[in-house]
């Protein structure tokens, strides 16, 4: 056994792990040291008997402090995921020791928080009401990234494209439909027939350029003979294209899947011509190689449940409108 393999195995520990982060995060001995109630030389020796012993340096000096080098870089990664593991034992001993289901920590997408989860959660408290749950919101990319560093269990949203996936499982809860809304008193609500160059001289809603639905609709624009717009914004929130919509002569792309909480303060119309595309469909992920705690299986189980539930009537109402005359 070399020594860095007898190093890994026999003589590493969670307080070195927790070192060698918090190097990383400060990028400051100083800062390690006022932080860990030590002081700096334990900290500097520390760190130096930690790469002697890997045999590596770990971190190079610069004018804005410590940076890690490639090595740093690789045992900063792994470490994040062993002490978020011990950290999860500890929750679950507890958890056995109280009677309590235990713990799931769950990442979803803002658009989520006020729809799907609140459902789920629900349904998870009646079947376990001891069962409990951490929840963060963030992009999707952000979300993944914490879930491959062990940080979080389960993540709720759009699943990426398969080569984002790799070392993940995702399920499917349901797909989504992209069509063009405008607020309820737009001069096009109520027209019978609608062609493409009817919206050319409105205001719209456009995602930004290298968004996923961006090419989508620039291509759709093309086609149908149309110019991009001269009038519009561009966001990825459906809360500020929805709300801006109800002051505005605007057309924005909607995604119809899951009811909006908000719907009588903010309606909306679907427009009887089709995009002719779809997002990414909503759905769960987690680590291939980790399998789910019983808390967080049970808290998929209740997100596959509430979500033909959750299908919303505007999509119904998109769907009836298929059949309009459309050129």
């Amino acid at each position: 056994m070399s020594q860095l393999d007898w190093y890994l195995t026999a003589n590493l520990k969670a307080r070195h792990l927790r070192l060698i982060l918090a190097v990383n995060d400060f990028g400051n001995l100083s800062e390690v040291a006022s932080n860990s109630f030590i002081t700096v030389s334990a900290v500097s020796k520390a760190l130096s008997e930690i790469e002697s012993a890997l045999g590596v340096k770990l971190f190079e000096r610069t004018v804005n402090g410590l940076r890690p080098t490639a090595y740093g870089e690789c045992v900063v990664r792994h470490a994040r995921v062993l002490l978020s593991g011990l950290g999860r034992v500890a929750e679950e001993i507890k958890a056995l020791q109280t009677g309590q289901a235990g713990k799931v920590h769950i990442g979803a997408l803002p658009s989520l928080i006020p729809t799907i989860m609140p459902k789920a959660l629900v349904r998870l408290k009646q079947q376990s009401p001891h069962a409990n749950v951490s929840i963060f919101e963030g992009p999707m990319t952000t979300l993944l990234q914490e879930l491959r560093r062990g940080e979080l269990d389960l993540v709720v949203g759009r699943l990426p494209n398969q080569s984002a996936m790799v070392g993940l499982q995702g399920k499917v809860l349901m797909y989504s439909q992209v069509r063009l809304v405008t607020g309820p008193n737009h001069p096009l609500v109520g027209k019978k027939t609608l062609r493409w160059k009817d919206l050319q001289d409105f205001p719209w809603v456009l995602p930004p350029p290298g968004s996923l639905l961006r090419e989508p609709i620039e291509s759709t624009f093309a086609r149908n003979g149309m110019s991009m717009p001269l009038n519009y914004i561009e966001t990825l929130s459906a809360h500020l294209s929805r709300a801006y919509i109800q002051s505005e002569d605007a057309i924005a792309l909607y995604t119809i899947d899951i009811q909006y909480p908000y719907a009588e303060v903010s309606p909306i119309h679907v427009l009887p011509l089709d995009p002719g595309f779809v997002r990414s469909p909503l759905g769960a992920a987690w680590r291939a190689d980790k399998p789910l705690v019983p808390s967080a299986m049970l808290m998929l189980s209740c997100l596959e449940e509430v979500s033909p539930l959750l299908l919303s009537t505007e999509a119904e109402h998109s769907a009836g409108l298929v059949d309009t005359e459309v050129r």
